[in-house]
């Protein structure tokens, strides 16, 4: 009968254990001033780069990120990703949302892909 008196804590033990060891999952990334936007994987922030405005017309939001991959896995994940949030593509690298346009300009300098994310009012 004594056994049974320390289940619980032997339980509350196994549990603690369990938590510490399960991995942890990482929140997804978002481009920097977009509250939906996700940022594609190899891609990191450029931080303190980012502008946000609010204007009479709309908002304008400008942020950066950069990585060493390819063109072609940035525009296949923003292909693939922006219609699921509402945007239509016009181009490969311009969207279009709710009176807003949302332009990816990337560059190759040295290895690294810089991608500027430029969002305005149509």
């Amino acid at each position: 009968m004594k056994a049974w008196r320390w289940l619980p804590f032997l339980l509350t033990a196994l549990m603690l254990v369990l938590v510490q060891a399960a991995p942890a999952r990482s929140a997804e990334a978002f481009v920097p001033g977009f509250e939906d936007l996700p940022l594609a994987p190899g891609l990191e922030a450029v931080p303190d780069t980012g502008v946000t405005f609010d204007s009479p017309a709309g908002r304008i939001v400008e942020s950066y990120a950069a990585g060493r991959m390819a063109q072609e896995d940035v525009l296949r994940f923003y292909a693939a990703t922006l219609p699921q949030l509402g945007w239509t593509a016009e181009t490969p690298t311009r969207y279009a949302r709710e009176g807003e346009e949302l332009t990816l300009d990337l560059t190759r300098k040295e290895g690294v892909l810089s991608v500027r994310f430029s969002l305005s009012p149509r």
